[in-house]
Order: structure tokens, then sequence, then C-alpha cells
């Protein structure tokens, strides 16, 4: 009894393994191009002495995060 359960053990665990492939996986996503982003705005700005504009944050990684005050 024990050996039927090793052997629906093993094939249970190879059926759930993925297969392995030498090529990689790329996801394309077909996301329209909206053109140049469009310059910030606004005025108030939170840990910042002076609004920022996009020209001096080019070549930076920048996280905008969008806060709603209300």
């Amino acid at each position: 009894m024990k050996s039927w359960l090793w052997i629906l053990l093993v094939l249970l665990c190879a059926s759930c393994a993925s297969p392995a492939t030498t090529e990689s996986t790329t996801i394309e996503a077909d996301f329209p191009d909206l053109g140049p982003a469009p310059e910030l705005s606004g005025d108030a700005w939170i840990n910042s002495d002076a609004p920022l504009r996009l020209e001096d944050l080019r070549g930076r990684v920048v996280l905008v995060e969008m806060w709603t005050f209300g």
C-alpha cells in the first residue's frame, strides 16, 4: 500500500513541475505610444523647495505617486 502512495506522490510532483526549457520567455504588451509625458504642474509640492520640471529629472529613475487631498 505504501509503495502505491509513493508512486502516486512522485507522479503528482512530476506533473506539477514546470518543464525545463532553455528558451527565455518574453512577454510583450501592445501599449500605444502616447508621446512625451506632459509637464508636471501643481502649486503644492511636498519635500521639495521648488516645483520640479521633467527636464530637471531627465536621466533619473523617478517614482511619481499621486495623492488627492480633500
